[in-house]
């Protein structure tokens, strides 16, 4: 299905995540000219992204009088500075849309006109390839046509929940914000202990980029637990359950990772204020 908007919509900040969502959002046949961009310093694939299809910038077009939506992509140490020169191309129509991790409605509210309609999400860079996985809630000033609006932006790059306590998007962004960032690391990891047990650079970067990718299809298509999953594949005194002894002992993966989630956590926390 083709992704139609109300009116256009202004992205600001084409950074890594930015850009992940446009790019998204264009494989999905959104209408380039609706689309205006934002940020002084795009990343070389972002700007290319832009400019292979003629996406306007402010030093290119004028903005339209009325924008259905504005993206908010920017990091959470600028956004205050952001924000300013944002409120004045908000009409009634429009709805605020942000991305900016651990910064609240209200945080977001202080800057921009009284009553504007705005969204706090938290998407991930799967978004490029139509896979995220995003968490949102709305302030009461949202419309039942602009949450609308922006859960069509948000499918159309993958699955989307909409949660009604804003304080549940700090452990949000901490699992499928920050998520595939651990996912990277421990095909990093698995990769290394590959060459450490003597295999090749390349023919354990291999094994280890494929089997992450095929353990997270079959997550995908099935529909049994992780948990009914992992058991289903570690035979009784075998290889899988000598790895697991450890990988599931004391202070091993459960542990890290239970460690790297509230931490991130708690600087989404530290971020919003």
């Amino acid at each position: 299905m083709t992704l139609r908007l109300a009116g256009p919509l202004l992205l600001v900040g084409a950074g890594k995540m930015g850009g992940a969502l446009l790019e998204g959002w264009l494989r999905q046949g959104l209408e380039p000219a609706h689309v205006f961009v934002r940020d002084p310093n795009p990343p070389p694939e972002v700007a290319a992204l832009i400019a292979r299809h003629g996406i306007g910038t402010e030093a290119r077009a004028e903005l339209p009088a009325k924008l259905s939506v504005i993206l908010l992509a920017v990091k959470p140490q600028i956004v205050d500075a952001v924000l300013p020169s944002v409120a004045p191309v908000i009409e009634k129509e429009t709805v605020v849309l942000s991305i900016v991790a651990g910064r609240t409605l209200a945080s977001l509210a202080r800057y921009l006109p009284k009553g504007a309609a705005i969204v706090r999400a938290m998407p991930n860079t799967a978004a490029a390839i139509g896979r995220s996985m995003t968490a949102a809630c709305a302030d009461a000033a949202v419309t039942r046509d602009q949450a609308l609006e922006c859960n069509r932006l948000l499918e159309a790059v993958g699955e989307v929940v909409w949660i009604e306590d804003e304080a549940l998007m700090d452990a949000v962004t901490a699992i499928s914000g920050s998520g595939p960032a651990y996912v990277f690391l421990f095909a990093e990891c698995l990769a290394e202990a590959g060459r450490e047990a003597g295999l090749d650079a390349e023919l354990a970067n291999q094994l280890a980029r494929a089997t992450v990718e095929g353990a997270g299809e079959l997550l995908h298509r099935s529909d049994l637990s992780p948990a009914e999953l992992r058991t289903n594949v570690t035979s009784p005194k075998g290889t899988t359950a000598a790895a697991l002894d450890v990988l599931m002992g004391k202070g091993g993966f459960h542990e890290l990772v239970a460690r790297a989630v509230a931490a991130a956590a708690k600087r989404s926390r530290e971020l919003s204020s």
